[in-house]
């Protein structure tokens, strides 16, 4: 295993407090791991329905309109619009802190907190297989996860969207020394793919050998950490706090690598 490699893992878990990132690639790398577990609750308990993976979604959608059996046309729209919603918080919030990713973060993962408390409040208040539950859980985790896919994307930490691997995936493929690539930063793509494994085989464990909601009381706290850390780290206004974080793309675009 090559050095650039290993560098490059240890850079994401540990980085340089002065970096130009600081400590975001670990806090977006902890958000990673919260989709694996709220998809396993959304997949599990509430029935064929994604609340992060929004590819997912569409093709259930498609499922469930041509009448394949445990897919809801209902619940797919619900988790979509919901996860829109959620976007349009959190794009919001990017606006309004645009100029601080301390406070962006901080502020978007307190507002993602509060709906994670509130699913777990409703799935620990009845079962969430009955109607009512399993459509407010879907909103309510539908909104939260929009604002954490948002505000990660207008941090903007390169390949680390927290939801989204399926260009994670092609990156280490295709940038790869055998593609006539780089090769670098697979270190922290395929990080980014074991914390989310890590966080849905996490969830599955939880729902099949204790209370179905807590892999949301995980996600929650995970949540509440990353808040209070980019709350407290960003106080004294640290140069990563400022940083762009984007990379200029060919004809003047601008945006993070998935």
């Amino acid at each position: 295993m090559s050095t650039a490699f290993l560098a490059d893992i240890r850079e994401t878990i540990i980085p340089d407090r002065d970096g130009r990132h600081g400590p975001l690639p670990p806090l977006l790398l902890s958000m990673t791991l919260v989709t694996g577990l709220v998809d396993a609750f959304s997949y599990l308990v509430l029935g064929h329905v994604f609340v992060a993976n929004m590819t997912g979604n569409v093709v259930f959608l498609g499922f469930a309109l041509a009448g394949v059996a445990g897919f809801s046309v209902i619940a797919s729209l619900a988790a979509v619009a919901s996860f829109a919603l959620g976007a349009l918080l959190g794009g919001i919030l990017g606006s309004r802190y645009s100029d601080h990713r301390g406070r962006l973060h901080s502020s978007a993962a307190a507002i993602q907190a509060f709906f994670l408390a509130v699913s777990v409040i409703l799935a620990a208040s009845g079962s969430a297989v009955t109607a009512g539950y399993r459509y407010g859980l879907i909103a309510v985790l539908g909104i939260a996860m929009g604002i954490q896919n948002a505000s990660a994307r207008k941090l903007a930490v390169p390949d680390l969207t927290t939801t989204v691997l399926t260009l994670t995936i092609t990156g280490i493929a295709a940038d790869s020394t055998l593609a006539g690539g780089s090769g670098s930063k697979a270190g922290r793509r395929l990080l980014a793919i074991v914390t989310m494994l890590a966080g849905a085989f996490i969830g599955a464990v939880l729902i099949r050998h204790a209370q179905d909601y807590d892999s949301l009381v995980i996600a929650m706290a995970v949540i509440i950490f990353g808040a209070a850390a980019t709350y407290t780290l960003g106080k004294r206004d640290p140069g990563w706090v400022h940083a762009q974080g984007r990379a200029a793309a060919p004809g003047g675009a601008a945006g993070p690598r998935s």
